[in-house]
């Protein structure tokens, strides 16, 4: 039994007319000690009770995806000074994973991995670390998602932040979904809904929108809708992709620093929008605290339609934080592979089917959860294009023991490979390195000298797996 497997409490549905009946789930241990920097709490020690009882139904999906969120930005997870009571409480009715990880990290190759269920370097669109021009996309040739279930018979939508390619030939509604509300790049001004190149980036559909409002506010309110919406009997997916809290460091309100980005977008400065001599530890923290009151908007319209128990929610992040991100006690922030770029919040939660108030700490990654969602809604991963990720259904539902394997990332210039509580890492120094993360999270104490065999086959691993990839342009 490997050292991170806990004991997760379950409601699941047999179709089956009986009396209640409960059951010990198989094969899973108490979970250890909690990781450092997480809050106080351990993980649930409930037993996993069957309930017999009505057939469950196609759940609802509703995945939100934080933009450059580090992994103790949450106070759930740890952070001294964000008050987040929204995420807070959707974490105490689900699911906590503390050991969760971006598909890589930056933007682009992450949205790949959720959106694909693969690693970022099987498409060519997924070597752009991230996607700055319009060379490169999502092939719509390659199963989503978002495809497979439709093709299934789901409602598909996403509300937010694309950043997979660019028009023409790349969207959205390429891919399979069916409605698109947002914008295609990979940042762009609060306000103006200027991108990076000065192009303005608000589409419904693939046609522009115009709206000059805080974009949080108007996804939030195309989310809420959406949730709200009757969709005639079909189960729905909804990502919904938030910009907050990537730069610019503005806030709603902040209309004069906003018509100054704006400025300098317009006189030509191409890097406007990085904002480098602006934001604040404290604007960092009201920009956050809006995400949580926008998410916490979106759950409250979802509960009041009457789907909330046959909804899956997930929250998650597309990569580590960044400038002003709280990531203690983790090394390494956006962009790299130590745990402060990769590892990020990850909540799930389903009434109808999962107890709440649970953490686990079994190493997961944003292309598991594309498994698991295809294996909830009774779709199935096209054959040509195997899942990188595994689904955690099993160990979720029905009370298996987690798949023990390896967790495996690449960008330039860096390298590193997750198995159990040991990561082999390689950054841009090009030193291989070794670290027990079980006592280690920081990533200070390097094994590699110490664990010379450990090492080598961690290494090999991650090399067989590069082996299948695709090589970065030259």
């Amino acid at each position: 039994m490997s050292s991170y497997e806990n004991k997760l409490s379950r409601r699941a549905f047999t179709g089956a007319v009986g009396v209640a009946a409960a059951a010990t789930a198989a094969g899973l241990g108490a979970a250890p000690a909690q990781a450092a920097g997480t809050p106080s709490g351990g993980p649930s020690e409930r037993e996993f009770r069957a309930s017999r009882g009505r057939p469950s139904r196609r759940p609802n999906i509703l995945f939100i995806l934080g933009d450059d969120l580090g992994w103790a930005d949450l106070s759930a997870y740890g952070s001294p000074h964000i008050r987040t009571p929204h995420l807070d409480r959707l974490a105490r009715q689900g699911v906590r994973f503390t050991d969760a990880y971006s598909g890589s990290a930056t933007c682009s190759p992450t949205r790949f991995s959720l959106y694909t269920g693969r690693y970022p370097a099987r498409t060519r669109g997924g070597l752009a670390e991230p996607i700055a021009d319009k060379s490169v996309g999502l092939e719509p040739t390659h199963p989503t998602l978002a495809s497979l279930l439709q093709a299934s018979g789901y409602a598909t939508a996403l509300i937010g932040k694309w950043h997979a390619g660019h028009l023409p030939d790349y969207s959205p509604t390429k891919s399979g979904w069916e409605e698109f509300f947002g914008n295609f790049g990979g940042a762009l001004e609060y306000y103006s809904k200027l991108g990076l190149g000065g192009e303005y980036d608000l589409y419904e559909g693939d046609a522009e929108y115009k709206d000059l409002r805080y974009y949080t506010r108007i996804i939030t309110e195309r989310a809420s809708e959406y949730v709200s919406r009757d969709h005639h009997g079909r189960p729905w997916l909804l990502n919904l992709n938030f910009t907050t809290p990537h730069w610019p460091w503005t806030a709603e309100g902040d209309t004069e620093q906003s018509a100054e980005i704006v400025r300098r977008i317009k006189a030509g400065d191409r890097r406007a929008l990085w904002h480098q001599d602006g934001g604040s530890v404290e604007k960092y923290k009201e920009m956050v605290e809006d995400l949580d009151r926008s998410v916490g908007e979106v759950l409250t319209a979802l509960k009041r339609s009457g789907q909330e128990e046959h909804t899956v929610v997930v929250f998650s992040s597309d990569n580590g934080g960044e400038r002003f991100s709280y990531n203690w006690p983790l090394s390494g922030n956006k962009a790299s592979l130590q745990e402060g770029g990769i590892r990020v919040p990850n909540i799930v939660r389903w009434p109808a089917r999962l107890d709440g108030g649970q953490v686990s700490r079994v190493p997961v990654f944003s292309p598991d959860w594309t498994a698991t969602l295809l294996e909830v809604a009774g779709a199935r991963p096209h054959p040509a294009y195997p899942l990188d990720g595994v689904s955690l259904a099993g160990y979720l539902l029905r009370g298996e023991r987690p798949v023990e394997r390896d967790l495996f990332w690449r960008v330039r210039g860096e390298r590193a490979l997750r198995r159990g509580n040991w990561k082999y890492y390689r950054g841009k120094s090009g030193r291989d390195q070794l670290f027990d993360l079980a006592g280690d999270i920081r990533e200070q104490a390097d094994k590699a000298a110490v664990e010379p065999a450990r090492l080598a086959e961690l290494r090999a691993a991650w090399e067989a797996v590069d082996a299948g990839l695709l090589p970065y342009p030259a």
